[in-house]
Parts: C-alpha cells; sequence; structure tokens
C-alpha cells in the first residue's frame, strides 16, 4: 500500500499518531500555494542561443592539458569570451582559486558582460570547490545585474551553490521564489535542512515535496531517515523504514547505512544489526556503520570482533575504518590491537591519512608509548590542528611538560593556528610539570596574542599550578574572581591542593561545593566523609553516611587491569579468582620484605582514599599490586609494566610501586583516574603531585 502524505487532515498517517507533537508537519503546504513572486533576475532574454545552459563538462581521465598561468598583461589583452574560457578550463582541473580571480576581472574590466550558462556553471563549481560565501555572493550579483535568466538547471545549481556554502537563509529565500521546481529543486533544500540541522523544517517541505511529486528515490528516503535519526524519532524512522520497503528501495545501500546510523542514534542497536545482516551487499560504508554503532553504544568488543569479520569477508579496509578500531583499542586499553591497527593503516596504503594517523598518535598518547605517537606524528605529510594538539596533550599527561611547550612553540613556527584545545593541552602540561612561570605566560598570550579568552578548564589548570606550590588562599582567590560562575574542575583542583597540603578548613569548603553539585555522585561523599572525619567533625560524619546509607549508595571494589601476550587481566582488592593466585601473593609477600629494606613503611592514614573501609584494612593487597605482581611473574625482566585502574592511586601503593621500580629494574606506568604515573628509579612523573 502507498503511502498517503495529507497535509489537509487533522493527523498525519505517515509520522504515526503517537507523535502528536509533531503535527505541525502536516500543517505546511507549500507545494500547493507555489508563491508567485517575481523573479529575481531581469526578465530580459539572452539574445544568443550559445548563451543558453550547457551541461557540465565532465572531468577527462586520460592525460591532462596544462593550463597555463597567466601574468596582468596577458589577461588584459584577453576577450571577455576568452576569459570565460579560461575560466571553464580552470575550473575543469579543479584551480578554482584561479578561476576566481579570473571572475574578478571580469567584474572590473568587463561590467555587464553577458556570461554564458557554461561559465556560470563552472564559477558555480568553483565557489563549492572553495566553499566561499563572498564568491557566491559575487557570482549571484554579477548574475542579476548583468540580466542572465537562468533555466532550471541552473536555478538549481545556484541553490546548491547557496545550501553547500552554508547561506540557508539565502537558499530559502531563492527556493520559495522560484516559478518553477523539480525534485532536485526539492531535495537540495531538504537535503540542506538537513546538514543545517534543522529537521523539523526538513520534514515540512519532504510532506509538502510528496504531495507534488511522490517521489520514491533512495536518496530521498536515506536523507529523512537521517533527519529521523538528528530528532531522535525511532518510530518516524521506521514508518520511512517501511515506506522504503514498500517502494524498493529499503536494500539500498545509502539508504540501508542511513538506518543503521538512524537505529543507532535512536538507542536500537537491534534493529541496526538487523538491517546490517539483511544488506544483500556488504560495503565499506556499511561494515564502518554498524561497527561505529557497537562501538556507540559501548560495546567495544563486539564491535572489535565486526571489524576482524570485515577484514576477514575480503571487504576494502578504509581510514575510517582503522580510525573506528585505534578508538575501540584506547577504550579497550589493547596496545597489540591498536599495533595491528597501525600494521592495517599502513598496508593498506593509508600511512598518510590525516585522521587515522591522528587517532594513532592519542592512542599511543593515551597509552604511554609516547616515542610511537612522535613517530607517526613525524612521519605524518599533513598535520592540522587536531593532530598537534593530541601530541602536545601526550607529552604533558605523562610529565613531560617541557616537551609539549616546545611542541607547542615549535607548532606557532609553523602557522598552525592553536584552538581553545591547544592552549587546555599545554597549560595541563605546565600544571602536571610545575612549570608554573612558563603556564601563566601562556595563559595571560591566550587573550592578549591569540584572542581566545579563558574558559573555566583553562582556569582550573591555572588552580592546580597555584595549590601545587602551595598558594591556597591565591588559588581561591582566582576561583572567586574567575569571570563565570566556579565549575567542578576548578574546586577539585583546589581540593587536591588541600589534600597535597593538609589544609582541611579549605578543603572542606572545597569539598561542600563539590558535594552541592554534584550530589548523586559517590566519590563526593567519600571525599566529604574523610574531610570530616580527619578534621574531627563527627557529627557532620555521621550526617554523611545517613545520606551516603539513604541514597542506597556503596564503594564498588576498586578494579586495576593489565595486558599480558594479548589478554587483558582484571584484578580487584584481594583478589583470590585468579589460577595464578598463590603465586602472585607469594610475589607480593616478597616485594614488601624487598622495599621495606629500602626504606619503605605501610601507610594506614589517607587523608582522601579512593578506596572503601575493607580495602583500607587490606593495603598490601590492593588491585594494582596484585596486577604488578602478575606482571612481573608473567613478562621478561627487559619488558615495561602497564597498569591501568579506574580509582585514584592511593599514597601508600604510589610509595610502594616507586620502591618496586627500583629493586625489580622495571619501568611501570600506571593510569589511574586522575594521570598518568610514570615510575622509573625510584621516583613518579608526577612528582608526588596527583
Amino acid at each position: 500500500m502507498e503511502i498517503a502524505l495529507s497535509t489537509h487532515q487533522s493527523k498525519t498517517p505517515f509520522l504515526g499518531s503517537s507523535y502528536s507533537s509533531y503535527l505541525f508537519f502536516s500543517e505546511c503546504c507549500f507545494a500547493s500555494k507555489v508563491k508567485t513572486c517575481s523573479n529575481p533576475f531581469s526578465q530580459t532574454c539572452c539574445s544568443s542561443m550559445e548563451q543558453r545552459l550547457k551541461p557540465k563538462p565532465k572531468k577527462i581521465d586520460h592525460v591532462k592539458r596544462q593550463v597555463p598561468v597567466l601574468g596582468e598583461t596577458q589577461i588584459r589583452q584577453f576577450s571577455s569570451f576568452g576569459i570565460c574560457n579560461q575560466i571553464e578550463k580552470l575550473v575543469l582541473y579543479n584551480r578554482h582559486r584561479e578561476a576566481m580571480d579570473l571572475f574578478e576581472i571580469l567584474e572590473l574590466e568587463y561590467d555587464g558582460f553577458d556570461v554564458g550558462g557554461s561559465t556560470y556553471d563552472a564559477l558555480v563549481s568553483a565557489c563549492i570547490g572553495l566553499r566561499s560565501i563572498r564568491g557566491v555572493k559575487r557570482v549571484f550579483s554579477y548574475m542579476i545585474n548583468s540580466g542572465f535568466e537562468p533555466d532550471l538547471y541552473m536555478m538549481n545549481r545556484v541553490l546548491i551553490m547557496h545550501v553547500k556554502c552554508g547561506l540557508m537563509y539565502d537558499a530559502r529565500k531563492l527556493f520559495d521564489e522560484m516559478l518553477e521546481r523539480d525534485v532536485i529543486s526539492w531535495m537540495t533544500m531538504i537535503g540542506g535542512l538537513v546538514d543545517s540541522g534543522n529537521y523539523s523544517e526538513a520534514f515540512k517541505l519532504f510532506l509538502c515535496m510528496w504531495e507534488e511529486f511522490n517521489d520514491g528515490k533512495s536518496r530521498t528516503f536515506a536523507t529523512m531517515v537521517r533527519a529521523s535519526a538528528g530528532l531522535g524519532l525511532v518510530d518516524v524512522g521506521r514508518q520511512i523504514h517501511s515506506c522504503a520497503l514498500k517502494r524498493g528501495v529499503g536494500d539500498d545501500n545509502f539508504v540501508s547505512c542511513a538506518l543503521i546510523d538512524m537505529y543507532s542514534k535512536c538507542g536500537s542497536i537491534e534493529d541496526a544489526r538487523c538491517v546490517f545482516d539483511q544488506m544483500p551487499e556488504k560495503t565499506t560504508v556499511g561494515w564502518n556503520s554498524i561497527i561505529a554503532s557497537h562501538a556507540l553504544h559501548g560495546y567495544s568488543e563486539e564491535a572489535l570482533s565486526l571489524y576482524y569479520e570485515m577484514r576477514d569477508s575480503g571487504t576494502k579496509i578504509d581510514h575510517f575504518t582503522i580510525s573506528i578500531v585505534i578508538r575501540l583499542c584506547a577504550r579497550l586499553a589493547s596496545l597489540e590491537h591498536a599495533k595491528q591497527a597501525h600494521a592495517a593503516l599502513v598496508r593498506h596504503g593509508f600511512g598518510t591519512d590525516i585522521v587515522a594517523n591522528t587517532a594513532l598518535v592519542d592512542f599511543y598518547s593515551k597509552w604511554g608509548r609516547m616515542e610511537d605517537a612522535r613517530h607517526v606524528f613525524d612521519r605524518m605529510h599533513r598535520k592540522n590542528v587536531i593532530s598537534w594538539n593530541a601530541l602536545i596533550a601526550g607529552y604533558g599527561n605523562h610529565g613531560k611538560g617541557e616537551e609539549a611547550i616546545e611542541m607547542f612553540e615549535r607548532m606557532l613556527q609553523e602557522r598552525v593556528i592553536p584552538n581553545h584545545v591547544t592552549f587546555l593541552a599545554v597549560l595541563s602540561a605546565c600544571r602536571y610539570s610545575g612549570l608554573s612561570e612558563r603556564g601563566w605566560e601562556i595563559f595571560y598570550s591566550m587573550s592578549k596574542d591569540h584572542k581566545i579568552m579563558p574558559r573555566a578548564m583553562h582556569y582550573a589548570c591555572m588552580v592546580e599550578l597555584l595549590g601545587r606550590e602551595g598558594l591556597l588562599d591565591e588559588a581561591f582567590a582566582l576561583i572567586r574572581s574567575a569571570p563565570f560562575k566556579p565549575t567542578i574542575n576548578m574546586w577539585a583542583a583546589l581540593l587536591t591542593a588541600c589534600r597535597m597540603h593538609e589544609n582541611l578548613e579549605l578543603g572542606k569548603l572545597a569539598a561542600e561545593k563539590l558535594y552541592g553539585m554534584e550530589p548523586e555522585k559517590l566519590c563526593n561523599y567519600v571525599v566529604l566523609l574523610n574531610i570530616y572525619n580527619s578534621s574531627g567533625k563527627l557529627k557532620e560524619a555521621a550526617g554523611v553516611l545517613h545520606s551516603l546509607k539513604k541514597k542506597g549508595l556503596r564503594m564498588l571494589p576498586a578494579c586495576s587491569w593489565i595486558e599480558v601476550k594479548k589478554q587483558p587481566y582484571t584484578f580487584i582488592c584481594g583478589d583470590t579468582s585468579h589460577s595464578q593466585t598463590k603465586d602472585i601473593y607469594r610475589k607480593v609477600d616478597d616485594l614488601m620484605v624487598e622495599i621495606s629494606r629500602h626504606g619503605y613503611v605501610e601507610e594506614n592514614e589517607s587523608l582522601l582514599p579512593d578506596v572503601d573501609e575493607e580495602e583500607q584494612r587490606i593495603l598490601k593487597y590492593h588491585s594494582e599490586k596484585l596486577a604488578i605482581a602478575f606482571g612481573l611473574i608473567n613478562t621478561p625482566d627487559w619488558t615495561p609494566l602497564q597498569i591501568t585502574q579506574g580509582h585514584r592511586v592511593c599514597g601508600d601503593c604510589h610509595n610502594a610501586i616507586k620502591l618496586i621500580a627500583v629493586v625489580t629494574g622495571r619501568e611501570i606506568v600506571l593510569r589511574d583516574a586522575s594521570r598518568f604515573h610514570h615510575f622509573r628509579n625510584g621516583s613518579c612523573s608526577c612528582g608526588d603531585y596527583w
């Protein structure tokens, strides 16, 4: 049964009665009330048949002729017809900037010359290629002033030019004033509205178009599926899916990929997988869509498994595939899988791809492999600001503040324009490494030299820089003087400083602020509870415990994991579930004895621990110590250990791991909820501030 889209009914069958809030889709009917506004172009017709529209010339695949670059004297010797011919040739070879430069000669020297349709077609392509708003206005203005009268094809091209360059208000005005419109006109406008995020208006136009043309092509359905995804209306998307199946385009690859994306964004991963499984031909885009869908919903292992299915099926892998996989590896903390993805990147000819390589730099940076990150970065032929940000942030996170600042300065020398993320990365590097003076210089240069106003996250970095030096009153004053309401990160930075310098009163204030801003966050209760206990405020501590129990919140066991021989192993405090439990505990006991000879004393009190009371009683067998012992048993003596955990490392474990690195001669990299810790030769890259 064909779909009926009556805009005169009180309800819209297409959208379903359950979406009465969107009945305004049925209130518009542009198709039946086409505006009869005067043509925005001159009514003077072209006197020569040569000025009628000619199809856009196709690109030549064989050996191309070299288009000469003209000097100013040569240009002036050209006739207006010669310049038009030269513009068309330049656009044919994608030399859009030069074509627009020649068009400027027409504007200045031949004002009012009747340019032919094929030249305007070329100029439209140049404006689209350059995404030049100024170019669009120049070309359109010349059309009007020269008296050119376009046919429907040329009007559609002008409409496309406005849409592609983001001039949606002008595009809509032009669309409403068109005396004649076809499906291309409608879909250009609808597609532009979807691309710009105006999904409701796109649906209104779609319903009006359907009355006039009843178009059931795959592009139409794919566009409206995207609009459904943008609105988050899965039921509307399902009805469009049903209509596409009735029209025989449900299996079209473009429609299928749009449906996978829509179902995924609307939270129905099962429907997305069903669409994918029913695709007659699973293309690269289809595989990428379903892999990204699983990754979006946290099904990282399933997404990685789908990638291997894609690889084994012989489907072509592109740079987008590799980028997704690299991000999955970062989430799964799998260095081995990332290495395989890196090899695939090179093997499939994407060794210089900017997106995939930036993802690789980001991955290696996040997992402590800065030498690998720098190697990938240096081999990139092109780098954008995101690439630079990833490397600078990586150096900063690993306590290599000097290297981060060096890369920042090199970035400026190469005339790459920094953004607020760049400054967050370099200021974070300064705070992690205690580079106070340099940090303040960069902070002040944001607004002075780069016209970027500092945000709350930049202020949080400066609060931590002051706190690291023990300037707690100054840090508190900076929070109060900020040009916006203090954020969670700003109070958390102050709380860290109070914990490290044992300022209980100010720490209590910061903890109470955090508690008030995030009343459902468990760690804020724990922090506030310990602040009260440490300052002897037992009544207030009892009140926090009462609130904690009333809300039904409880501490989850701290968890650490390590990857050995491509296999991740997880540990919790006091874990006895592993087959090597006896060996692991024996190794921990031996390590405790050995580091005691180097001055280790068990720390029974922690000002603001991230562990519950049961874990506090068994400090010796915290999850990170078990993971380290397991790694020492099962890896060669020359390999560094990489531990990951979701909680902040406690003071006792931090002190113990520094000495374990000494007695074993190993480098131990620990990524906790706060930052990276590189333990080497009895010291940590955090400078004992975390």
